[in-house]
């Protein structure tokens, strides 16, 4: 699975496989299924709507300190995360505003009035608004802003709104400031609750299960592909999307792969880099092991990797400037003679995660934005040897 797919599928609602979508969870456990299935399980508390409510009421304050009187959000991530609702993106115009005082609203096809209202219920004191085929949903928007008297304020706008919406919005109502709703989006979303990060917690405990357990179906002339199919049954055993990229061999010096497909082979370095989701929240792990022996040059770059993610985890603390977390891993792997920079340490250290595999923000040089608690990050330094090997570990 292409790297650049893998956390897409794991961000999607669960697809079950046959076995699990015709069997109960207590019945796999009967089945010989992995029997952490049902413990991890267990665990799981879905995000509730008080939850909802207060990530709008931050929002808002955030749209006070910001001057932003309202933001606009299109089906997608941070809608779900601030609603609960999902909604898949088309030509046709959904949306919410949420505005810095008073009600949310949201505008809808007509012909789809009924789903959207089933959805919008989920958001307290919301209003739906409808608009026909042949009728304008810009300019919908443009007499409820009007009727509420936002018509010439601020609106931000979500980071991932697709152009023609913003560029509507703005044609058809010249007196709106339209700006980037990131800070409210991006300064709610990348401060986590308690329950977000347990939620990462469960989908990393089912990775390292899914992983552990994969070692042991490593075989002689297997393909990379053969051994990620493995891996994705085995998360839908635990009732999740999931998905990995697998590199074998000299295929792990490319830090996302290659398009060739590797065999493996005895003495190979075998890199899993993959995740799934749990009630929307993301987990994104590394492993690298050995099909055999490793040599001591493997060992060697194994146990400087693993010292880099160790002073990368030691100086990550509220208030420390984000890239001096990427600096005191890439100094450890500098120092070992695999610098400078970039050359054998060639990505930055780590992304934000939370309901997507990558968001805000980034562990990386020239990023001096102050670490804040509730932020949660990727931890995944590398060494990269092109024609021989490479060894990641990310946590």
């Amino acid at each position: 699975m292409h790297r650049r797919t893998f956390l897409k599928t794991s961000a999607l609602t669960a697809t079950l496989s046959p076995l699990v979508a015709s069997t109960s969870f207590s019945q796999l456990a009967s089945q010989n299924v992995n029997p952490k299935v049902n413990e991890i399980r267990e665990r799981i508390k879905p995000i509730t709507s008080e939850e909802r409510l207060e990530r709008q009421q931050r929002a808002r304050k955030l749209m006070n300190d910001f001057d932003i009187d309202a933001i606009l959000l299109e089906g997608g991530t941070t809608l779900n995360y601030f609603t609960g609702i999902s909604w898949g993106r088309s030509e046709r115009l959904f949306a919410m505003i949420l505005p810095q005082e008073g009600d949310a609203f949201f505008v809808s096809p007509k012909f789809e009035e009924s789903r959207a209202y089933e959805q919008t219920q989920k958001v307290t004191n919301a209003k739906l608004y409808t608009w026909e085929e042949d009728e304008s949903p810009y300019e919908l928007i443009k007499k409820i802003l009007t009727e509420r008297k936002l018509h010439d304020k601020e609106l931000g706008i979500e980071e991932t709104t697709r152009y023609f919406v913003s560029e509507n919005i703005a044609k058809t109502i010249g007196s709106l400031a339209l700006v980037s709703a990131t800070p409210v989006t991006a300064g709610c979303r990348s401060i986590k609750s308690a329950h977000e990060i347990e939620l990462h917690q469960i989908a990393n405990d089912i990775t390292k299960e899914v992983f552990l357990s994969s070692i042991s179906k490593l075989k002689e002339g297997m393909k990379e592909n053969e051994l990620g199919k493995i891996i994705s049954q085995q998360f839908s055993e635990f009732g999740v999307g999931g998905g990995v990229l697998v590199l074998f061999g000299k295929a792990s010096a490319h830090p996302h792969g290659l398009v060739e497909e590797h065999t493996l082979n005895e003495g190979d370095i075998v890199l899993l880099d993959g995740g799934c989701s749990v009630e929307g929240y993301a987990s994104d792990v590394t492993r690298t092991t050995i099909f055999g022996t490793p040599t001591e040059k493997m060992n060697n770059v194994w146990n400087i990797v693993r010292k880099a993610q160790d002073a990368a985890l030691k100086t990550a603390k509220p208030n420390i400037p984000a890239e001096s977390v990427d600096a005191a891993a890439r100094k450890i792997i500098s120092d070992a003679n695999f610098g400078p920079d970039y050359k054998y340490f060639t990505h930055r250290l780590g992304h934000g995660i939370g309901m997507e595999g990558h968001e805000w923000y980034y562990l990386v040089r020239g990023n001096k934005r102050p670490l804040q608690a509730g932020n949660m990050f990727s931890n995944e330094p590398g060494i990269y040897i092109v024609g021989e090997f490479g060894i990641r570990l990310e946590d």
